[in-house]
């Protein structure tokens, strides 16, 4: 009796196992920045490389208190659109999606912007830090925009990045 009743547990245990790789995936399966991802995204919907730099090291102080002083005004996203579409659209895509004509073979890939929008880590000071020093924190392929954009210009663009 006590032989059945281990290898039914032990059974048991093997199966749900198995289910939960079949579901999250293991070495050449989905899961961790593979196959789709959470809700349908791709694996680097929110472009896990800075996602997990952050976590570990927070947002630069440099950028750490920023905070938007721009209103979202007509006038104003219309400008950040007008920036995004020239300094962002090549790699993020015209609707933000991370698949822009010079996306392709980045590694890491560009962001989803229309994820990343709601993730709570897409704070004022993440967004500017990301877009003033591009991906050289976190070693991708984003250039910095620092010597590139005014501050003004950032806010605009940050302002628009959240109507994605």
């Amino acid at each position: 009796m006590k032989k059945k009743v281990l290898w039914g547990v032990a059974t048991s245990v093997a199966l749900v196992a198995a289910l939960a790789f079949a579901q999250m995936g293991m070495q050449g399966g989905m899961g961790m920045g593979r196959g789709p991802g959470m809700m349908g995204h791709g694996p680097m919907a929110v472009s896990m490389v800075r996602h997990r730099y952050v976590m570990m090291t927070g947002v630069d102080a440099a950028y750490a208190e920023a905070r938007n002083p721009l209103a979202a005004s007509e006038g104003n996203l219309k400008a950040g659109k007008a920036l995004f579409d020239k300094n962002c659209a090549t790699c993020h895509g015209t609707s933000g999606r991370g698949d822009g004509p010079a996306a392709q073979g980045l590694d890491p890939p560009p962001a989803d912007l229309t994820v990343a929008m709601r993730m709570p880590i897409a704070s004022d000071a993440y967004l500017a830090w990301t877009i003033l020093e591009g991906g050289v924190p976190v070693h991708s392929a984003m250039p910095p925009f620092k010597t590139v954009l005014s501050q003004e210009d950032v806010w605009k663009l940050v302002l628009y990045l959240r109507t994605l």
